[in-house]
């Protein structure tokens, strides 16, 4: 309840009091910090997404390369197959005349490292194309795993 004093003045308080402030400050650094950690991540998820999207477009370049050619590039050849033709064996009879990727160039990975080929695949299917991840070495843990063509 207001009070009024002789003169008919208001003298209830309109101001925050030090705690008050001290909670309110307190509550947006709090959400700061979580809001910046996650801002901090997202560019590692963002790449770990890319590189794992460009593996998906490796592998379906390469099974459209098997179904026109019934084989595989080799690893020799590796992944510059899907962007010119290969001249050296097993030299595919129906490449197709723009290749396998709408590039002219093998793209690197989001980290600038080459992705990595094999025929076969370590798993023992027909190929498998690697990401190393952040660190750009194999093996590691979170943003630097590795990704690999031959998991889902």
């Amino acid at each position: 309840m207001k009070t009024k004093t002789k003169n008919n003045t208001d003298t209830s308080r309109g101001a925050f009091t030090l705690l008050e402030i001290l909670i309110a400050i307190s509550i947006v650094v709090i959400i700061g910090g979580v809001v910046a950690l996650q801002l901090i991540d997202m560019p590692q998820k963002s790449r770990r997404d890319a590189a794992s999207m460009q593996l998906g477009t490796f592998k379906t370049a390469i099974q459209i390369y098997v179904a026109d050619n019934g084989f595989p590039p080799s690893q020799r050849q590796g992944l510059e197959a899907l962007v010119a033709k290969p001249t050296t064996p097993p030299i595919p009879a129906n490449y197709r005349p723009n290749g396998y990727l709408d590039s002219k160039t093998v793209p690197k990975d989001p980290w600038g490292g080459d992705y990595v080929y094999l025929s076969p695949g370590s798993d023992g299917g027909l190929f498998e194309i690697i990401c190393y991840g952040s660190d750009g070495d194999e093996g590691g843990e979170g943003y630097a795993a590795d990704l690999s063509s031959a998991t889902p």
